[in-house]
């Protein structure tokens, strides 16, 4: 490509320091990315460069062109430096915010083919294969992201490493109590000595167990978890379009009794003619509310029904988007409804 397509990797280099790269190569790695992106990165800092560009003539250079040169020297190095460094910044989060929400479902997904997993490994050992040969001969294409962090970690045992440092290295990659604990049992019981396929068939059944728990546990707080769905979706778009149309009546009342002529009740016509809350605001304002209730009821949802607050971060989409129409619906009937007191 030409000059490697602008130099995108040369510049993801440079702003990625040596003594950091290792741990964002092993960061990288949880979320299933081999190669660090320095292209993704370099483009980043000519997104960000980009967007201060534009932001600096349409925006900020108007508003001090006809200053000294002084005042436009400080002004211009001012926004060169913090725009970029807050857009690459925001850019970084969100980067950030990718790659961890990834680490969590591909975390999610080992931990639901664990249990079948572990009772191919179990019934390979009930055959009479050494433990190592058990683990390569379990793995199955549908394991998805475990088979390959298995494949790796009998990788190195078949190399020479010892098979509880390679079991360990693997469980320590990820933030998982339940793969940490399964395995740390698995292989304390290879060095006690005992039956490790009996062993392992009692952390299947405990698995399992662990499942039925929290099958139960999610559908004990459904009713739960209805109830701030309701709130949600249909409540509060109810109860700010009934406010919004409270406004309106009262800003309609107030212009009809400025036309009355005597004194008391102009008195009376002012305190209701001046109304502070302009419509179109607190409109905006309203639609703004149900946005961030949106995001946190989600989030609430998913920590009653899943006991983590990440995976509702699919669901905020669909409350933003079932908020906002129900609102507008109900803007719509509440308009025709009550239309007839505003005239």
């Amino acid at each position: 490509m030409n000059l490697k397509i602008i130099f995108l990797e040369e510049f993801g280099r440079a702003f990625i320091p040596k003594k950091f790269r290792p741990h964002l190569r092993q960061y990288l790695l949880k979320a299933g990315i081999v190669e660090v992106p320095y292209r993704i990165i370099g483009g980043m800092f000519y997104l960000s460069i980009l967007a201060t560009l534009i932001i600096y003539l349409l925006k900020v250079y108007p508003l001090f062109e006809e200053s000294g040169l002084v005042k436009v020297f400080f002004y211009t190095l001012g926004t060169w430096v913090a725009l970029p460094l807050g857009f690459a910044s925001a850019l970084a989060l969100i980067f950030y915010f990718y790659l961890d929400m990834k680490i969590f479902n591909r975390t999610k997904r080992m931990e639901e083919v664990l249990p079948d997993f572990l009772r191919f490994v179990a019934e390979n050992l009930k055959g009479g294969m050494p433990f190592e040969r058990a683990l390569w001969s379990a793995i199955r294409p549908e394991f998805g992201v475990l088979a390959n962090e298995v494949r790796l970690a009998a990788k190195k045992v078949m190399t020479g490493e010892d098979v509880d440092e390679a079991l360990r290295e693997f469980t320590s990659k990820y933030d998982s109590p339940t793969l940490r604990r399964s395995f740390d049992l698995i292989i304390e019981g290879m060095k006690g000595g005992g039956k490790t396929a009996y062993l392992i068939d009692r952390v299947v059944e405990d698995l399992e167990e662990t499942r039925e728990l929290k099958q139960e546990m999610n559908a004990t707080n459904l009713s739960y978890v209805i109830f701030v769905s309701i709130i949600v979706l249909a409540v509060a778009p109810a109860l700010f379009t009934l406010s919004y149309q409270f406004l309106m009546i009262l800003i309609s009342i107030g212009g009809r009794l400025e036309g009355v002529q005597t004194q008391g009740v102009m008195d009376f016509a002012m305190n209701f003619g001046n109304v502070a809350l302009d419509p179109d605001s607190f409109k905006t304002f309203s639609r703004q509310a149900l946005g961030v209730l949106s995001v946190f009821s989600a989030m609430i949802i998913s920590q009653i029904s899943r006991g983590n607050i990440k995976g509702g971060i699919k669901y905020i989409p669909v409350f933003l988007a079932i908020t906002q129409v129900i609102y507008i619906g109900l803007m719509w009937v509440a308009d025709k409804v009550f239309g007839g007191l505003m005239t």
